[in-house]
């Protein structure tokens, strides 16, 4: 192991005895007290040196047997180190490539570093990407967005699900281009993602050769709900999702409706509010919704372009695409059971946490799907009384000075 501290946080000295890694209050972490030699020791931790040499040169610089190790395990506790040959057999593949793939990764990777502390956890989850199937229905503003943001960041297969072709109105920057418009939606879709793709061989949704025996699918770890008209996100159909239920597929809602975002809710079959539990609650307050629902379904002309501004649905793609990533990587983020809102001109995002409805079949009653607080097994003492900063982590690391 080539043991080094994480390069995703900047490191700063409050003083002359204490070491701050990282500036925003959700991840920073300050150790100490630490002396001069145990100082210059973290800088050599950098991952070029393996246990040996660094065990030769803390003895180089004085310091007692063994406090290279004592170091390293205290601030592997912190979730301050990662290795170079960290994650397992999964994450060898990733590590051994070359090129453009590995480095278009680096910014995922160290953020992943940041957001889960054990050592080679980042590359195990980039890696476990690679092995996961998503499923992203629209094409347009936001789904195409999704779908792109999602394969570039390494997920290994997209698939995009659209009809009609694609609209002038179809195209952004994050999405589909100029030269796609005439073109069949999921077609276009499925060159976005080829384009994408970050890891592998670039592959668009499977089609079984004529003839030929059909192929296994992979499972479906997550299924994206991006439809060109919003409605079907701010109002969605239960009998759509009847599907996604019975075989316990999650499912995130994200799109734009009269200039109105909504990124959620992401539903665990069974653990967290559905479509019906929507409707049912919403019925619950107002009784003319549904009577008003078909209307809206059934009176719109499906060829007009409905008011989605193209910084609204880039951040709501942006915001539904990061959601879907924590929950690949194995989190359960804040969409789970909620919803989230923005509205143009002010943009202030806020939040609906959403129940179970007791007329739903799904099972959700008296679920939250909220994650539980799980700990990363650390042994260093933490001590929130003196954090200097709200939020920061101090981490006092016991023995000899350090």
């Amino acid at each position: 192991m080539h043991p080094m501290m994480k390069r995703g946080l900047r490191r700063a000295w409050r003083d002359s005895r204490y070491v701050q890694f990282g500036a925003t209050s959700a991840h920073a972490v300050v150790v100490g007290p630490v002396d001069m030699a145990t100082g210059s020791l973290l800088s050599l931790i950098d991952g070029t040196r393996g246990l040996p040499r660094l065990r030769e040169e803390a003895r180089v610089m004085g310091l007692p047997d063994g406090q290279v190790d004592t170091l390293l395990a205290r601030l592997a506790s912190a979730g301050l180190v990662d290795g170079t040959t960290g994650g397992g057999p999964d994450a060898d593949a990733p590590r051994k490539r070359i090129g453009d793939a590995l480095d278009r990764l680096r910014p995922d990777l160290a953020s992943l570093s940041v957001v889960h502390p054990e050592p080679g956890a980042a590359m195990a989850r980039l890696a476990g990407r690679g092995a996961l199937r998503v499923q992203v229905r629209g094409a347009g503003r936001v789904g195409a967005a999704i779908a792109a943001t999602l394969s570039a960041s390494g997920v290994g297969r997209v698939d995009v699900l659209d009809s009609g072709d694609a609209a002038p109105w179809d195209v952004a920057p994050c999405g589909l281009a100029p030269e796609a418009v005439g073109e069949r939606r999921d077609t276009a879709g499925a060159r976005l993602v080829r384009r994408w793709a970050a890891v592998g061989p670039p592959r668009g949704p499977y089609r079984p050769p004529p003839g030929g025996p059909p192929r296994d699918e992979p499972s479906l770890s997550l299924v994206v709900v991006a439809p060109r008209d919003g409605l079907a996100v701010y109002a969605p159909d239960p009998a759509v999702s009847e599907q996604w239920i019975g075989t316990g597929t999650p499912h995130l809602y994200a799109g734009v409706l009269e200039a109105t975002g909504v990124v959620g809710p992401l539903v665990l079959p069974g653990g967290s509010a559905c479509a019906g539990c929507l409707l049912g609650a919403r019925t619950d307050r107002d009784p003319a919704w549904p009577r008003m629902l078909a209307q809206w379904r059934s009176g719109r002309d499906a060829t007009c372009a409905g008011p989605c501004d193209l910084g609204l649905a880039t951040a709501v793609a942006g915001l539904a695409a990061a959601h879907a990533l924590a929950f690949l990587d194995g989190d359960l983020p804040a969409s789970t059971g909620a919803r989230w809102e923005v509205s143009l001109p002010l943009l202030e995002w806020r939040s609906e946490r959403l129940r179970g409805h007791p007329d739903c079949s799904c099972g959700a009653v008296g679920q939250t799907g909220e994650k539980r607080a799980t700990g990363a097994g650390a042994t260093a003492r933490r001590n929130d009384r003196v954090s200097p900063a709200r939020g920061t982590a101090v981490w006092e690391l016991e023995g000899r000075n350090v």
